[in-house]
């Protein structure tokens, strides 16, 4: 894949916003734990939530081996597979302009079934790894019933684009003398304590992986770009919202 935007991945509302970069939409896709996955079915689309983990130059996504979506996608259908971060909330003095503060990419192609049993096994596993880091080696993995009955498709990051939007409320000129509160509400991102299952057979403490469980997070956020504040007075041009 090149930094340069194919025609159908070329963001085009505010494409400033756009990043092609490989770093930028595979933290993304790194850090996120859902991706959506939409592809038409006799007409009618559909966009589906599930788990995901990037590996390498591609996406894995998993499910029931009679899942419609998966045997759509492995008859060759084009999909469309998107991540999204939400990072903040940005509140501006006027309603036009209140926005959100996101990160997100956006994958085009098609997705392709994993039969061989070595490379099933290895997709597994990154799924997993993805999920819980440190997982795959403190459980029991599938036996053959349960690999059979999972079917796992890989998707090539080829064709993609990312969107992101950094900064604060982007107010009309007039409108900064209004005496009205403005600025950023942080979406938090943490994770609670491990709840044990009561049907543990004895007293086991939750492993380190789980009691430190944070999710990577590389990509350019909110936090981490923010423009300068404009002056009231100032006359000129804005960047769009």
């Amino acid at each position: 894949m090149t930094k340069r935007p194919t025609q159908r991945t070329r963001v085009r509302r505010l494409p400033k916003r756009g990043a092609y970069d490989r770093a930028t939409i595979d933290a993304i896709l790194d850090e996120g734990l859902v991706c959506h996955v939409g592809f038409v079915v006799d007409g009618q689309p559909f966009v589906i939530p599930t788990l995901h983990a990037r590996d390498g130059d591609r996406v894995l996504i998993h499910g029931s081996a009679a899942s419609r979506m998966l045997c759509s996608l492995d008859q060759g259908v084009d999909a469309c597979l998107t991540v999204t971060l939400a990072d903040e909330l940005v509140i501006a003095r006027s309603v036009f302009h209140s926005s959100m503060n996101y990160r997100s990419v956006m994958l085009l192609g098609k997705a392709r079934l994993i039969e061989e049993p070595r490379a099933k096994w290895d997709a597994m596993r990154a799924l997993v790894e993805h999920l819980i880091p440190g997982r795959w080696d403190d459980c029991r993995q599938p036996n053959a019933k349960e690999l059979k009955a999972t079917w796992i498709l890989e998707m090539p990051i080829d064709e993609a684009s990312a969107k992101i939007r950094t900064g604060g409320p982007i107010d009309d000129d007039e409108d900064y003398a209004l005496d009205i509160w403005a600025g950023l509400l942080p979406l938090a991102k943490g994770f609670g304590k491990p709840v044990r299952d009561p049907k543990l057979t004895r007293a086991i403490d939750a492993p380190a992986y789980l009691t430190r469980y944070a999710r990577p997070s590389a990509a350019r956020s909110a936090s981490s770009s923010r423009p300068r504040k404009r002056s009231p007075r100032s006359r000129a041009p804005r960047t769009p919202r």
